[in-house]
């Protein structure tokens, strides 16, 4: 198998020590250990959360959309509406991605 053309030969490019500890040096140092290092204290982060009322609408909506259709499966369609019918799965569901839209914004 022939050699790399690439590969250097131990014997012929021999160094002495300190030349190598130098070249070392060289190629650890990074441009930016000289830089001034900053401290997280000194940005000015801005508060992107999410309001306390907005997540709690947020769940309130995921939870009472699950709670109005389990209630109208568990009460065979006698509540919580009962003219609508049916369709009261459609507005659990339609509760329930109003919360799911307002995850969009969750940060």
């Amino acid at each position: 198998m022939p050699e790399s053309k690439n590969r250097r030969n131990r014997g012929s490019n021999k160094r002495s020590r300190k030349d190598r500890s130098s070249a070392q040096e060289e190629r650890t140092a990074s441009p930016l250990s000289d830089a001034d290092p900053v401290s997280l204290d000194d940005l000015e982060l801005e508060d992107d959360s999410l309001p306390t009322w907005y997540r709690a609408t947020m769940f309130g909506l995921l939870l009472l959309g699950l709670l109005w259709i389990i209630v109208f499966y568990i009460s065979s369609g006698l509540i919580p509406i009962r003219a609508v019918g049916n369709w009261n799965v459609g507005i659990g569901f339609g509760i329930a991605m109003v919360g799911f839209f307002m995850t969009m914004r969750w940060k």
